[in-house]
């Protein structure tokens, strides 16, 4: 833990912070003959090139250096196959170790990348950093083979075969899902192993009897990501699909059978970061939800799970096992809700969430993710997309007008 401050900061302290952890996190050098130059998440933790770390890091450097975020995403792009698939973990420096082999979705240890994938918000983070995204025929191209492969229902909403695809491993909201399949629990090998024989296929897996998935979350930032390049809105189908009227809130759908599991988490109110949801909905999950200090609303605000649900673990859970995404605060996830609140009119709101979240940073540094109640820095340190910290702290709103608000 930082020792606390005992004296007003100068407004620069945490742009030096951010800066100083992501300069520190820079990997580069050259596999295979391709040149790689990207932001590892954690350098002790996790040093390999994760999909929207990367994104959400090129995002986070363009305060920093106009050049980085374009070497960024392009280091993702350099990985990609010639029909548009790009993996969840890409590994440039070295293998996995044999260790990890069984809870890793790769098709050898020798893999470059997984074969599968994570929430695709490339095209979204090159509109913020970079550009015009249509500059760049191979996101199109990685757009396609999304669409191709993983809209099973043909409305463009993405479906996924395991919860690690949507970054948010371990919620509660998963347990339903993949029971003793899911992440962190005894029996994920085996849902890896069995979708390893099936070539992470999401038809081949549904057509099964397994459990394919459209996640809110996963489906809001390809959502964005389309914006970004030109693309037809998926608001109206996000509505139409995953909206649950009753509760208030957007739910996961499962195929086969088509369950709606019904445990709010903080992807449930994920949309609010859309540019185009109505309002009457963005109103309902900000007022009736968002804002409420027995659900989300807690002194560092918001926790990833309602903290009414059974499964809310604010810092540990049983055995004092750290279970990512079941109750603690991540600032990647308070940036796309701060989103919902200052385009909505929250402002007061907005900055609350944003001063609460600034000093915690700063006394506890970019930590992976914060104790909701008390601020305690959990996880991996120097964990870079915390730097996305400055979005709510320091506001381009003229720019953030343009990009995605």
């Amino acid at each position: 833990m930082h020792p606390a401050h005992d004296t007003v900061p100068d407004g620069n302290e945490l742009p030096r912070l951010a800066e100083r952890v992501l300069t520190a996190s820079l990997a580069r050098g050259e596999r295979r003959g391709v040149r790689f130059d990207y932001t590892r998440p954690s350098p002790t933790k996790y040093p390999w090139q994760w999909y929207w770390d990367s994104c959400f890091a090129a995002i986070a450097w363009r305060r920093f250096d106009t050049e980085r975020p374009r070497r960024e995403l392009e280091t993702l792009l350099a990985v990609m196959r010639d029909d548009g698939f790009i993996g969840h973990v890409v590994f440039w420096d070295r293998p996995i170790s044999l260790r990890r082999l069984i809870y890793y979705n790769v098709s050898s240890r020798g893999a470059q990348m997984t074969g599968t994938i994570q929430p695709p918000l490339l095209a979204w983070a090159w509109r913020i950093g970079v550009g015009d995204p249509r500059d760049e025929p191979r996101i199109a191209t990685h757009h396609r083979w999304l669409a191709d492969n993983r809209d099973l229902e043909g409305d463009g909403l993405l479906w996924l075969v395991q919860p690690d695809e949507s970054g948010l491993d371990s919620s509660p909201k998963f347990d339903p899902v993949w029971g003793h399949r899911s992440h962190a629990n005894w029996g994920f090998p085996l849902l890896v192993a069995s979708n390893r024989r099936l070539g992470w296929d999401a038809r081949r897996i549904r057509d099964r009897g397994r459990p394919v998935l459209c996640e809110v979350m996963t489906n809001v930032l390809w959502g964005l990501a389309r914006l970004a390049n030109g693309e037809p809105s998926l608001t109206g189908a996000l509505i139409d699909r995953l909206w649950d009227e009753r509760r208030g809130l957007f739910l996961d759908e499962v195929q086969p059978g088509g369950a709606r599991p019904a445990i709010s988490t903080w992807a449930a109110l994920s949309p609010l970061a859309l540019p185009d949801l109505p309002e009457e909905i963005g109103r309902r999950l900000i007022e009736e939800h968002l804002l409420d200090p027995a659900r989300y609303w807690l002194p560092v605000p918001p926790s990833s799970v309602s903290a009414q649900e059974p499964s809310f673990e604010p810092n540990r859970g049983p055995g004092w096992k750290l279970r990512y995404w079941r109750g603690p605060t991540w600032v990647n996830a308070a940036w796309m809700l701060w989103l919902g609140l200052v385009r909505l009119g929250y402002h007061e709101q907005a900055r609350t969430m944003a001063s609460k979240l600034e000093a915690t940073v700063l006394r506890e540094g970019l930590r992976e993710y914060y104790d909701p109640y008390t601020g305690e820095g959990l996880a991996a340190f120097d964990f870079a997309w915390t730097a996305l910290i400055l979005e709510m702290s320091d506001p381009d709103l003229e720019a953030a007008r343009t990009s995605y608000l």
